[in-house]
């Protein structure tokens, strides 16, 4: 897995005025943590959207601020957006404690093909396109794959407790709870 740098400056311009940086092609930033007091940032829009792209919300990203510095090692919280545009407004970047388990968000992807639908005319429903797990950040992977190939009945079903993760699962409770 490739490692996802990113250079971020400090911002001396808030409220308003951050439409400025926006238009210059700057993002407002904010990092924070539970050991990291709320920190103010500027970052390029471009590279902010190559990370976004590469790392999503579930990939450790090297965050460095200046060049004394050590990098600090943060995963994307929040990512606001323009509803028209869609062009970035502000994202929030948490600063992760290596030692420390965290809870985040990571993307299923489905992997095979099942013989239920292709050879008895089955459809496949897929109920979660994510998992919230808890662990370690240097256990974080970058998708869990479900293998369906062994689907081969049409009434088949793979649960969330079926996954080996490495990982604590969190699902959602049931309606009936």
């Amino acid at each position: 897995m490739q490692q996802i740098e990113l250079k971020a400056e400090r911002r001396e311009v808030f409220g308003k005025k951050a439409k400025r940086l926006r238009s210059s092609g700057i993002v407002p930033v904010v990092l924070y943590g539970p050991k990291t007091e709320s920190l103010p940032l500027q970052v390029p829009a471009r590279e902010l959207h190559r990370a976004l792209a590469t790392a999503g919300t579930n990939r450790l990203i090297r965050l460095t601020l200046d060049a004394r510095e050590e990098p600090r090692v943060v995963l994307i919280r929040d990512v606001q957006r323009d509803t028209i545009t869609q062009s970035l407004l502000h994202v929030d970047f948490y600063e992760v404690v290596m030692t420390e388990k965290i809870t985040a968000q990571i993307p299923i992807n489905l992997v095979g093909e099942s013989p239920a639908v292709d050879k008895k005319g089955g459809l496949l429903v897929r109920g979660l396109d994510s998992l919230d797990v808890h662990c370690l950040p240097g256990l974080l992977e970058e998708a869990i794959e479900v293998d369906i190939s062994v689907l081969e009945d049409v009434d088949q079903a793979i649960l969330v407790k079926d996954l080996d993760v490495g990982c604590l699962l969190y699902t959602s409770p049931s309606p009936r709870d």
